[in-house]
């Protein structure tokens, strides 16, 4: 990735971050610097542990907005682009007048570096990035942001372990090309645990919150 790219990334963070923050403070307006300041932790930690995961296997995790582009089983019903969904959380806060927080609004994609799809020998036999490879980056994120919630827990930062639990729950949703969906393709079982286990952890923070 170049300047340009990571210029584009963090501006698709911002925006996010701006988008959710306005979410989540339609009813309560006077949370929106906390909930923007949340929702920025969240994302910095949640991007930079896919990015560090990455790495380890020899790929690019690059961020973008999340896109819809298939709408039913056949492979020709799709539209001609994808479309962008970043203007969903709006809209369904808006109609449920600050009842429904829709959260998922990033998505990633993974690219082999040069130096993986070269390599022949050592560590790495197979050049491949599997569906494997790119479910963990998304589990780790994931642990990386309940530890956070955690920690925000222990400071008295409710807000954000709250948004920081309802954040994993969606992201664990296989729905197009979010979180979940990437979990879900690398094995049932393990989206089915890790599933379990970020419905535990909204249970808990509902009882406790």
């Amino acid at each position: 990735m170049d300047i340009k790219d990571y210029g584009k990334e963090i501006a698709v963070v911002i925006l996010a971050t701006l988008i959710l923050a306005i979410t989540v403070s339609f009813k309560d307006s006077t949370i929106f610097y906390a909930a923007a300041l949340s929702f920025l932790v969240i994302f910095v930690v949640n991007i930079t542990i896919k990015k560090v995961v990455g790495y380890m296997v020899e790929t690019e995790v690059r961020t973008k907005f999340w896109t819809w582009y298939q709408y039913g089983f056949r492979t020709d019903w799709h539209f001609k682009k994808p479309l962008p969904m970043l203007w969903l959380p709006l809209i369904l806060v808006l109609f449920t007048k600050g009842f429904f927080w829709w959260l998922p609004i990033l998505e990633y994609d993974v690219v082999a570096k040069t130096e993986r799809v070269t390599r022949r020998h050592g560590l790495y036999r197979f050049t491949q990035v599997t569906e494997h490879h790119v479910a963990w980056m998304a589990i780790w994120a994931l642990i990386a942001n309940f530890v956070f919630a955690i920690g925000g827990y222990i400071l008295g930062f409710e807000l954000f372990t709250k948004l920081s639990i309802y954040f994993i729950a969606w992201s664990v949703i296989p729905l197009g090309n979010l979180d979940g969906s990437k979990i879900l393709f690398s094995g049932q079982a393990k989206w089915g645990i890790i599933f379990t286990a970020a419905m535990v952890v909204l249970i808990w923070a509902l009882a406790i919150l």
